[in-house]
């Protein structure tokens, strides 16, 4: 049922029924968030960015079918089962059955996964990407360093004694990691394209720079 859930392809959908368009076609060639929104703008890349986190968020609500894991006794085992009900939530959103397996990076429903079993670590990494994306209007940095401060919320700041999630906390930051190797190399490069977003302060940065 997570898996099916996450393979809904929120940005395949809004870009054929909208647009008339597969967005995978289209910049990056990635049906998520980041390419809505520099494809289809801040309105529907924002509606496919909550629809891609709602995914993750009621994957591991999911648990709750299972009343074995309503005792207060099985936290730790119904935490693992919940990382793995948002980990086939994001499986599906990366190789969705409905799209051809061919989805998005899976960042959005992995922060939807970390809303539904830790909230306060979850509101923490939204102030890191929303922070960086106010900075520097990249996406993918803004995913790529709050999935880094992920496990320091969970190791560090929160302490949060859970072995299975210590070691997703990790997990999640290296895979993040992993599959923005591409987008790693644009920004070295200086071509990483930045989202529509914020574009007349940075055109009003420009232009007094221009006039110095």
């Amino acid at each position: 049922m997570a898996y099916l859930l996450g393979s809904l392809p929120t940005a395949v959908w809004v870009s054929r029924y909208f647009f008339d368009i597969d967005i995978r076609e289209y910049g990056s060639g990635n049906a998520g968030a980041t390419n809505t929104f520099r494809i289809l703008g801040k309105k529907w890349g924002t509606f496919v960015m909550v629809g891609d986190m709602l995914k993750g968020l009621i994957a591991v609500k999911l648990v709750w079918l299972l009343p074995y894991y309503y005792d207060p006794g099985h936290d730790l085992a119904r935490t693992s089962l919940q990382i793995g009900l948002g980990l086939a939530a994001v499986l599906g959103h990366i190789y969705p059955i409905w799209a051809d397996f061919r989805g998005g990076k899976g960042v959005a429903t992995l922060f939807g996964l970390v809303l539904g079993i830790s909230p306060w670590s979850a509101l923490g990494c939204s102030c890191v990407f929303l922070l960086v994306l106010y900075l520097t209007r990249f996406v993918s940095l803004s995913s790529i360093l709050a999935s880094a401060a992920f496990p320091i919320f969970i190791l560090v700041i929160f302490n949060i004694d859970n072995h299975p999630y210590r070691i997703f906390a990790v997990g999640v930051a290296l895979l993040v990691i992993l599959t923005h190797q591409k987008n790693i190399g644009r920004l070295l490069k200086g071509s990483e394209s930045k989202v529509p977003i914020l574009k007349h302060r940075d055109r009003r940065r420009q232009k007094r720079l221009s006039t110095k």
